[in-house]
């Protein structure tokens, strides 16, 4: 089991994780992929290295994390479980044990759709992995936000779903088989439980199950329990969460949005989750 599992490859996930390095507990950093930093044409207000791109400031944190052999995994988080004490995070599918959790995700600017919110598990899901099995034979659409939703799709018609993808275009990776239908989903409809969407040209769907893959999952949706202030994650003032044993760090905690604020939110974070873990240590959990 690792002490530690870090959601969010940017600034302040990747201080977190150095951090918890220096201080001999093992972690593991889990990345969705580039975030708004790598648009950024030039940062001159990151202390020592004025005039760089987000991209070539990016890399360069990258580098110095690989070179303390940090390991960092490309791809998705589908949600956080608390379990005897310590945490299951679904990372695609795979479920991985950690004794705490440092949520450095970033922002994201997606909001719910209409219904969405309200028909969570009872028919919205944003994990095929996690709950195709439960669709099997069923109608379902996969609202396809990001770049694995293509793969999920062809997981859901592989064990019997009768899948209908919706997405912007669709993508070369998604079986001929599956049908697809240009557009966006606006909202999810059904009394109580999903019995449609309704896609942004007025068009309904008929289905039992909608799976919204978005390239990233809003905080409090990702970790149930976890509180929210404005919009943004709550923390102390040692990054805790309302959740024992998880901390958040960057821009999902609060504005401003800068990078030397996620740094050292990042080391704070990974300060505090050290002192977590040994105190649990001494306590015998």
């Amino acid at each position: 089991m690792l002490d530690c599992i870090v959601v969010g490859g940017g600034p302040a996930g990747l201080s977190a994780a150095i951090n918890l390095h220096q201080r001999g507990k093992s972690c593991l950093v889990l990345s969705a992929g580039a975030g708004y930093l790598v648009k950024a044409e030039r940062m001159d207000n990151y202390l020592g290295m004025p005039g760089m791109t987000g991209q070539e400031m990016l890399r360069q944190f990258g580098e110095h994390a690989a070179g303390m052999d940090i390991e960092v995994r490309t791809g998705r988080v589908g949600n956080i479980l608390p379990f005897d004490g310590h945490f299951m995070v679904n990372f695609g599918g795979d479920m991985l044990e950690s004794r705490s959790i440092i949520l450095a995700t970033g922002v994201s600017k997606a909001k719910p759709v209409a219904g969405e919110a309200e028909r969570l598990g009872m028919g919205v899901s944003y994990c095929a992995t996690c709950d195709g099995m439960l669709y099997r034979g069923r109608d379902v659409v996969v609202w396809g936000l990001a770049e694995e939703a293509a793969s999920e799709a062809n997981f859901l018609a592989g064990i019997g779903c009768r899948v209908t993808f919706v997405a912007a275009r669709r993508p070369a990776e998604l079986e001929e088989a599956i049908p697809f239908e240009a557009g966006a989903i606006r909202e999810v409809l059904g009394e109580g439980v999903v019995s449609a969407v309704r896609l942004a040209d007025g068009r309904e769907l008929p289905c039992t199950g909608v799976f919204i893959l978005r390239a990233a999952v809003a905080p409090d949706t990702l970790l149930p329990g976890l509180e929210l202030e404005d919009g943004f994650v709550r923390t102390g003032r040692d990054m805790s969460t309302s959740v024992p044993g998880v901390f958040a760090a960057g821009d999902l905690v609060g504005k401003p949005l800068q990078v030397a604020k996620a740094v050292g939110e990042g080391l704070v974070a990974a300060l505090s989750a050290a002192e977590y873990l040994d105190r649990a240590d001494r306590e015998g959990k």
